[in-house]
């Protein structure tokens, strides 16, 4: 979580800004889903309201983006060189 003093976000405001921000579609359910798996943003628990940082909402959209393309085959080539190598 950043130092600066910003406003926590509820999930269903944190869910607002993936889709607002970002033009991803982002649902307050699929980050209940994400948290509990953790594989979603960072956040904390004030009694059983789960805050986000919007600097950790922003950072996880971009975390989970690819670089740009040109293509689909470039997209796959990229993600193949990406991918760990089993023994």
């Amino acid at each position: 979580m950043s130092d600066n003093p910003q406003r926590l976000l509820r999930r269903s405001e944190a869910a607002r800004r993936v889709r607002e921000k970002h033009n991803i579609p982002c649902e307050p359910s699929s980050l209940r889903t994400l948290a509990h798996s953790g594989k979603g943003p960072l956040f904390i628990r004030v009694g059983r309201f789960p805050l986000y940082d919007p600097d950790d909402v922003d950072a996880w959209v971009l975390a989970k983006s690819s670089a740009k393309v040109r293509s689909t085959s470039e997209l796959t080539a990229l993600f193949a060189a990406s991918a760990p190598v089993s023994p």
